[in-house]
């Protein structure tokens, strides 16, 4: 017997949300699938926000920095990534959350996540060409680094555990991976 899944677009699961079924529930849109979000343990809820407080003071108004926020992308996913970089474009934002091209880099903090970020959710984000992904191993304290994305995967991969980085879209700016990983 074979077993098929219901697939939903984003319209789908838009009139979900507006209507109040998917109401009091953690979930994320990923390939069509709605899948639920693991809770947050204390490390990553104090990481991810100390991580995205100190890139926004880093920033300034280079970029917009969204903490746990819906981006929308045109593989019939709808992710909130921990921290997304993105451009600083108002109220458009109104009307539509990040799409693809509006998006800088992302950063997911992984604990208990760490396969589904390693696994489904960096091919969600190769698979649209989001630019640079960055994946926050809490219990190893690392941050693994993949940029260049080409045919759904990312060509580049990086293991940092300190110094510093230059992420793609901003070449001159140096962020401390200490104060991404090691708050």
């Amino acid at each position: 017997m074979t077993v098929t899944t219901a697939k939903w677009t984003i319209d789908e699961y838009h009139r979900m949300i507006a209507a109040g079924i998917l109401d009091d529930r953690r979930i994320e849109l990923l390939k069509g699938e709605i899948v639920e979000i693991s809770p947050e343990g204390e490390p990553h809820a104090y990481f991810s926000s100390e991580s995205g407080e100190y890139l926004i003071r880093l920033l300034g108004e280079r970029a917009t920095v969204r903490l746990t926020k819906p981006i929308t992308l045109p593989n019939n996913s709808e992710p909130e990534p921990d921290i997304a970089v993105v451009k600083r474009l108002g109220r458009e934002y109104l009307e539509h959350h990040p799409y693809p091209e509006n998006i800088f880099w992302l950063i997911e903090y992984s604990d208990s996540s760490l396969d589904k970020d390693l696994q489904i959710k960096i091919k969600v984000y190769a698979e649209v060409e989001i630019p640079e992904y960055w994946v926050v191993n809490l219990k190893k304290r690392q941050l693994v680094v993949f940029r260049d994305p080409q045919d759904g995967e990312y060509a580049s991969k990086s293991t940092l555990t300190g110094g510093r980085i230059y992420p793609q879209a901003f070449a001159d700016l140096a962020i401390s991976i200490s104060s991404i990983v090691n708050i």
